[in-house]
């Protein structure tokens, strides 16, 4: 069995943005030559997620509304976690709710998805530099 790791990068200005990674992870696929295993991805940073959902403006909305309304940014004093200090209190539940990561079965070298399927970088504290893994094993 072969595996190969790979480390995207992030560093985005907004506070909170959805990443359509597909293509990135596409990428680390064709260069690990695996064509029959599973690939794993995930956020390797509290506040941030990596999820499989659809591709869709109105979605990615909807993502955020309902996101803020069950864990709202302000007021930051609303979190214990925030008396540390930070001003993200919100951002560990919102990956909480989205999910620490992927499994992705390939299939014959591809990315075997369902209809509309894409995978999304969740950045809910953006401003620094953050990484998200990928990880494939197969023959």
């Amino acid at each position: 069995m072969k595996s190969h790791r790979k480390e995207l990068f992030f560093e985005l200005p907004s506070r909170r943005a959805y990443v359509n990674i597909t293509a990135q992870v596409e990428k680390c696929l064709a260069e690990s030559g695996i064509k029959e295993g599973l690939l794993l991805c995930n956020a390797m940073h509290i506040s941030a997620s990596v999820f499989i959902n659809d591709d869709e403006r109105g979605l990615h909305s909807d993502f955020e509304k309902w996101l803020e309304k069950l864990a709202p940014h302000e007021p930051v004093s609303a979190y214990a976690h925030n008396l540390s200090g930070e001003d993200n209190g919100d951002a560990h539940l919102k990956r909480q709710i989205m999910g620490r990561e992927v499994v992705v079965a390939v299939t014959q070298g591809r990315l075997d998805f369902g209809p509309w399927e894409q995978i999304f970088y969740g950045e809910y504290d953006g401003g620094r530099r953050k990484r998200v893994l990928v990880k494939i094993i197969g023959e």
